[in-house]
């Protein structure tokens, strides 16, 4: 059985044994004969079918913020119907420790996913059609600005002493 090439179970086209997923329509493929029944399929195993391999490479990016873990899972759902694969994570900076399912989160996919993830989310008016793209703020650049925020109160209170002598 392992000789045997493999077939794709929605296009049954034929493939080498070093193929994981379908060319054509991105499937898993499967030994031929094997419709799955022998076994059960998990809720894990039938949630990985679901996904499209060209939305599995690349660095987790931010696709979308979600208030709670509740929106957050809700949005998961949208974008696994439309076969990208996505994480959850807690929003950096906010710890609930008693309400593990309180507080923000993030919703991360592969970088060749992201713009399947806008589309969909778009599609839903979850997210901005054009982001701002505010990040979280680096160190060096917070500190400047309030090095720039102290001097400027310096030259004005410096100002305000010379004036009144």
């Amino acid at each position: 059985m392992a000789a045997e090439p493999l077939v794709c179970p929605r296009c049954a086209t034929t493939n080498g044994l070093d193929e994981r997923f379908c060319p054509a329509c991105g499937m898993p493929l499967v030994h031929p004969g094997d419709t799955g029944t022998a076994r059960p399929i998990t809720a894990r195993h039938e949630r990985a079918r679901k996904v499209k391999a060209q939305y599995t490479e690349g660095q987790l990016v931010c696709a979308a913020g979600a208030r709670n873990q509740a929106e957050a899972e809700l949005i998961q759902g949208m974008l696994l119907e439309e076969g990208v694969p996505s994480l959850l994570r807690r929003t950096a900076g906010f710890d609930v420790p008693d309400y593990l399912a309180g507080g923000p989160r993030d919703v991360v996919v592969p970088a060749s996913g992201l713009a399947a993830a806008r589309e969909v989310l778009l599609q839903a008016e979850l997210v901005d059609e054009h982001p701002t793209g505010a990040g979280p703020v680096s160190p060096w650049r917070l500190m400047a600005g309030l090095l720039a925020g102290l001097a400027l109160v310096a030259v004005v209170a410096w100002l305000g002493t010379e004036v009144l002598v």
